[in-house]
């Protein structure tokens, strides 16, 4: 007679070993795919700012609207605030004639780095490769670890500040005196013009009328 709780543990161990086997092959398929798979590797650049204007590490990177990288490293010094920006594909080619701003965006004011190239037009590019990297010959394009100097974009703190200023120029009484002497006196210069152009009017009729009436007689 046929043991059923011994085939049973028997069929739960068979059961186990080939559960087992398949993890293991669906795992390395996971790999070798993970491996073959071709990974885009990216480069780094180093921009210097004179102020970091908020930048944090994982600040955003945009290229003409488009995501393409973070800021993985901020160094402050003395006088200047060097950022270490990461492009993320290395088939992106920034023209050496770029702008790097530091930009609010958003509702939020969100701080990002956006880079805007001065021209853009499409120039057949010669490209090496060299340790799986990828550097470019053409002097034109920003090489991996160049250092490049940004500036200050777009900042709507400073819009809200020039605005306050203005209007606290408009509130000072100082201003609406001095304004309202300058209407005063432009009044005063109008009236003289117009006086000045009637008394001009007068005199020059005076002048020609008696002058056309001699002279009238002769042409007919």
């Amino acid at each position: 007679m046929i043991d059923l709780t011994k085939l049973c543990f028997i069929n739960l161990k068979h059961f186990k070993i080939l559960l087992s086997v398949l993890c293991f092959i669906l795992l390395l398929c996971f790999v070798l795919l993970n491996v073959s798979k071709p990974q885009k590797k990216g480069y780094f650049i180093f921009v210097q700012f004179s102020n970091a204007y908020g930048i944090k590490e994982g600040t955003t990177v945009n290229y003409q609207g488009v995501k393409v990288g973070t800021v993985t490293r901020i160094n402050i010094h003395l006088n200047k605030v060097v950022v270490l920006l990461y492009i993320k594909s290395s088939h992106l080619l920034i023209p050496c004639k770029s702008i790097f701003e530091v930009n609010q965006i958003g509702l939020f004011n969100d701080i990002a780095i956006d880079i805007t190239p001065v021209y853009s037009k499409h120039v057949p590019i010669k490209k090496t490769f060299s340790h799986g990297l990828k550097y470019f010959e053409d002097a034109r394009f920003i090489k991996p670890l160049s250092y490049i100097r940004g500036y200050k974009g777009i900042s709507y703190d400073d819009l809200i500040r020039s605005t306050t200023r203005i209007a606290q120029r408009f509130d000072d009484p100082r201003f609406f005196s001095l304004f309202y002497v300058l209407l005063k006196n432009g009044v005063y210069i109008s009236d003289e013009i117009l006086s000045l152009t009637i008394s001009s009017s007068t005199t020059l009729n005076l002048i020609i009328k008696p002058t056309i009436l001699q002279i009238f007689p002769y042409l007919f």
